[in-house]
């Protein structure tokens, strides 16, 4: 399996209009997960968070809110941000812009947030300019610039843990899942994560969207805080 740990320079720039990281002068990083909800490894993942009182962000298939509600619930009640990850976690390269932005829109029914991730990170540029419209602008399509390899059943979880431990610096956005393929080394490396950053003076915030017409910060994007 072929992919990318750190987000090199040169994707940012092919794609400037997708968010790759937040810019910082603190020591914050954001968390994501991705393809919840799941009734074993989402909740894992709130119970360490809570330990750190970490704020994470959840980008949820459609088709799984519909499965596990109450999951997807606590994961609002415990003041974590939520995006959308389509209704059927389709892969926007193999899929038409018309029927990509109707899937999305299906589980957009059952995910209210203005913050959306791809699956796989593929998305075609006319699908992110589709999406913007039809939400007036309103609309991030959030990315990443390290990803743990948590998915990726040929790597080890120590080795898991080392790709966050790299390349993660402030502002950074780092992708876990809280699913069944990625549990045994997303489980290992979150908690050691968690407690290294922590021991540095880190914080961890989910990410929102700014609305329009909000001054102070250049950034298209506010922190959640709570």
């Amino acid at each position: 399996m072929r992919y990318l740990v750190k987000t090199p320079w040169w994707l940012k720039k092919l794609y400037p209009t997708l968010v790759w990281d937040i810019p910082a002068t603190e020591k914050v990083l954001y968390l994501t997960f991705d393809d919840g909800p799941h009734p074993t490894a989402t909740p894992f993942v709130l119970n360490q968070l809570n330990l750190y009182n970490a704020k994470a962000t959840f980008f949820c298939i459609g088709n799984n809110v519909v499965k596990y509600p109450h999951i997807y619930a606590q994961l609002l009640q415990q003041g974590h941000g939520v995006g959308n990850h389509t209704h059927d976690h389709i892969n926007g390269w193999k899929t038409s812009a018309a029927n990509y932005v109707n899937n999305v829109a299906v589980a957009a029914q059952h995910i209210n947030t203005n913050i959306f991730r791809p699956p796989y990170g593929r998305i075609t540029k006319l699908q992110a300019q589709m999406l913007q419209q039809q939400a007036n602008g309103q609309f991030g399509v959030i990315m990443w610039n390290v990803l743990s390899g948590d998915f990726d059943v040929a790597i080890s979880p120590e080795q898991c843990l080392k790709n966050v431990r790299k390349n993660a610096q402030p502002g950074s956005i780092i992708v876990f899942h809280d699913s069944e393929k990625a549990y045994e080394r997303m489980g290992y490396a979150l908690p050691r994560v968690l407690d290294y950053y922590a021991n540095q003076g880190y914080v961890f915030r989910s990410i929102t969207l700014k609305k329009e017409g909000q001054g102070g910060n250049p950034s298209p994007f506010l922190i959640r805080t709570l």
